[in-house]
């Protein structure tokens, strides 16, 4: 038995995929109804923010009491202008000439003395020529003049020093005095003073120095000056 129908035109084919399509839009639908909202008119209206009346508010102005500006200062006095009668004497200066009259005669000024340079006292290692113990004239050059001088001190120290002084004081060992003296711009010794461990010994050593000879004083740039001497006494005292 053949077909009424083209099967092709059969609808109940295509009724699941309608059905389908049905339920989806039914769902969007009622999807789209439970998302929107309303609002009433009294709840929109009651938080709205009023400020018209802030606005025409008075703001009320506040008093400063500001002080008022100081009064102007009192305008000066005008100066009082002494009038002098044209009757009174006035002295007038008079300006003399400075030009010298060629009739005059002229003062002659005498020679200005210059003042010597005053130099201090110069120690002996430094001294640009040493003053010259007697017997040491014939030595040239500064350096032997120097060790002459030396020499000389040396030896008349230990001729005149009495050793055995030590020894009557009670000193045992060996004795160190040390002496100091300065030859003047005249070749004489001055100041001379002296350390030792007994007074004694200080006062021999001052005797014996201040009996050195008168020398040639010594020079510093031309200038006799005054030369300082240091002298070391050493000597053993035996029991």
């Amino acid at each position: 038995m053949e077909p009424k129908k083209n099967p092709k035109s059969d609808l109940n084919r295509k009724s699941m995929i309608f059905f389908q399509l049905g339920m989806i839009l039914m769902l969007f639908i009622t999807w789209r109804a439970i998302e929107n909202k309303t609002y009433e008119k009294a709840e929109i209206n009651q938080d709205m923010l009023n400020l018209g009346d802030d606005l025409d508010e008075d703001i009320p102005i506040t008093d400063m009491n500001i002080p008022p500006p100081p009064p102007p200062p009192p305008p000066p006095a005008p100066e009082v202008i002494e009038v002098i009668e044209d009757e009174a004497d006035i002295e007038e200066t008079i300006i003399e000439s400075a030009e010298v009259n060629q009739e005059e005669e002229i003062m002659e000024i005498d020679e200005i003395e210059e003042a010597e340079e005053e130099i201090a006292d110069v120690p002996f290692a430094v001294i640009e020529n040493v003053p010259v113990y007697p017997g040491c004239e014939k030595k040239r050059s500064n350096a032997e003049k120097k060790k002459c001088m030396s020499e000389k001190v040396q030896k008349f120290v230990q001729k005149k020093f009495n050793t055995e002084l030590a020894g009557d004081l009670g000193l045992e060992g060996r004795q160190r005095i040390a002496v100091q003296f300065k030859i003047d711009k005249n070749g004489d010794v001055v100041n001379v003073r002296a350390r030792a461990p007994h007074p004694k010994l200080e006062q021999e050593a001052v005797k014996v120095v201040k009996a050195l000879p008168k020398m040639v004083p010594g020079r510093q740039r031309g200038t006799a000056v005054g030369v300082l001497y240091s002298l070391p006494i050493l000597f053993q005292v035996e029991n």
